[in-house]
């Protein structure tokens, strides 16, 4: 089902009839009297956009879930500086590949894979086979490499888990130059591998929704499996391979943010603040370009930062191609 009108091209005033979009969010609110009506964000692969569906009927309302696509009536109107679809109409779409629908990294896919490969022969061996053999070989690869890094905070699109992973390895290899100490291969695979369990962790056919393995078990714990299933077929050294790990269930830094224990090394420091920065600019880059407002600053406070967020001069927001070519 072809689409003909992307969000990256809406303007106030135009009408939308059975256009295919991915449901990416879904909020049930009643108005002062009552009435049903849900607040939407609807998606495709220049962006997405809220919608709203006044006095939803009860057939809609029953199926209406993130992750699903649908085919939008309406009208896109302007609300508090930022457009917005005003949904008249709203039906399952049915046979279509959502990847089509959802938004894709800027950056070349065959260019981070590059970047991948030439960080991967960076390191000394044992660390070169155990990381190749988990990035660069099968299924799992393929599926790292076309991730989302979340569903919505950072680096929330197709082949955005490949591109938040080369970035923190290029900060790793200038953090072990300028800081003395440092193990620079325990760093660098870490980086590599902090989070490849989230390869596992989110269905791209269900427009990044978590998978049942990302329900039941996380990405730090299929990680470490991951990684220890890995070691144990290249006979990896048990003391480098404690190290490892060490770092993938520390790198949130905190329980309260998810990791079993805290950092505790000096690579496992660092590979959590190596994460903090890139996931939170990474963050700040997404807001501001998801952002439907055309002026400096962003109509809605990011979830990440609590507050409005001034766009960079000269940041197109419509930059991400429509392929991963």
């Amino acid at each position: 089902m072809a689409k003909a009108k992307f969000i990256g091209d809406l303007k106030a005033g135009m009408e939308l009839a059975g256009e295919p979009f991915l449901l990416h969010d879904v909020v049930r609110r009643q108005s002062k009297d009552g009435r049903p009506f849900l607040l939407t964000t609807l998606r495709d692969r220049t962006g997405q956009i809220s919608g709203v569906f006044w006095d939803v009927p009860l057939a809609v309302d029953v199926w209406a879930r993130p992750g699903l696509g649908v085919l939008v009536s309406g009208r896109v109107t302007t609300y508090k500086d930022a457009i917005q679809v005003n949904i008249s109409d709203l039906n399952r779409a049915n046979g279509i590949d959502l990847t089509d629908f959802l938004p894709a990294s800027r950056r070349s896919r065959a260019e981070m894979l590059a970047e991948l490969r030439d960080h991967v022969a960076a390191l000394a061996e044992p660390w070169q086979s155990l990381v190749a053999y988990i990035l660069l070989e099968g299924e799992l690869a393929e599926r790292f490499a076309a991730a989302p890094a979340a569903r919505s905070m950072h680096h929330a699109y197709v082949g955005g888990l490949l591109e938040h992973t080369v970035s923190m390895a290029a900060l790793a290899r200038h953090l072990a130059r300028h800081y003395d100490y440092v193990n620079m291969d325990l760093l660098l695979s870490g980086a590599l591998l902090h989070d490849v369990g989230k390869a596992l962790e989110y269905s791209l056919g269900e427009g990044f929704a978590p998978s049942d393995d990302g329900r039941l078990v996380g990405h730090i714990v299929r990680g470490v499996v991951l990684i220890e299933h890995a070691a144990a077929g290249l006979d990896f050294p048990e003391d480098a391979l404690q190290q490892l790990v060490h770092l993938i269930v520390s790198h949130h830094g905190t329980q309260e943010w998810g990791s079993p224990v805290a950092p505790k090394t000096l690579e496992a420091v660092l590979l959590h603040q190596i994460d903090l920065l890139d996931s939170r600019i990474g963050g700040f880059l997404d807001h501001v370009g998801n952002d439907g407002g055309a002026g400096a600053w962003t109509t809605k406070r990011s979830d990440m930062f609590g507050v409005e967020l001034r766009r960079p001069p000269g940041f197109d927001r419509y930059a991400r191609p429509n392929n991963q070519e």
